[in-house]
């Protein structure tokens, strides 16, 4: 039973890579039905899930900037349902920051780890997974041009527009993982395999990591 973490730069291709490895090998996303589903057989949480992102924490930066939040201001609220005395159902709202989402995501990532069979897109999976065995660990890369390009063509703006996206997208990225990982997420060593999509199509960089999850050792 076998994890790969995928991280991707964005308008590399890595998340229709992340959708096809799961087509070839019969692997679940990692996606809040997921988070959800494992959550609850653990007992990680009663019944509302939170997911926090890479693309969640671009958002709260520019709220921070904006509005001049601190770190540990809440980001998110949860529900949970209890019973009082008399039995009725009572919803209790709980606010939620940063180090509480990303405690979450983390425990319910090394619960997925557990099951296996599933493919984690980024969420900090290859610091999380990080010397775990039967986990591969995969880096989508893609040059400026070809990244620009491919936003052009998927979200109708301008290269200029899907430019300045790519570069605010993966500055987001990077800025995640260094503030809760303390790692740079392009460090070559931090992944098994890294995959330039310039000259590889969607299905060739999926075939090479099915093809590279047989060799893991477990």
């Amino acid at each position: 039973m076998a994890v790969i973490t995928i991280s991707r730069q964005y308008g590399s291709g890595g998340d229709e890579i992340a959708a096809k490895v799961c087509e070839m090998l019969g692997y679940r996303s990692f996606n809040k039905q997921l988070m959800a589903q494992v959550a609850t057989e653990v007992g990680l949480s009663p019944t509302e899930i939170v997911d926090f992102s890479e693309d969640d924490y671009k958002v709260h930066g520019f709220l921070e900037r904006l509005f001049g939040w601190g770190r540990s201001s809440r980001v998110a609220q949860v529900g949970t349902w209890t019973e009082d005395v008399g039995g009725t159902r009572v919803r209790e709202v709980m606010e939620l920051d940063e180090t509480q989402m990303i405690s979450f995501v983390q425990s319910t990532i090394q619960a997925a780890y557990r099951h296996g069979n599933v493919v984690i897109v980024g969420r900090g999976g290859q610091a999380i997974l990080k010397n775990m065995p039967g986990v591969l660990h995969v880096q989508i890369q893609a040059p400026m041009e070809l990244q620009s390009q491919r936003i052009h063509e998927l979200e109708n703006v301008s290269l200029a527009e899907a430019r300045e996206r790519a570069i605010k997208h993966d500055q987001a990225a990077a800025n995640y993982l260094k503030h809760f990982y303390n790692i740079n997420w392009l460090d070559p060593h931090l992944y098994d395999l890294v995959i330039n999509t310039h000259k590889l199509s969607i299905d060739a960089a999926a075939q090479l990591i099915t093809t590279a999850i047989n060799y893991l050792p477990q």
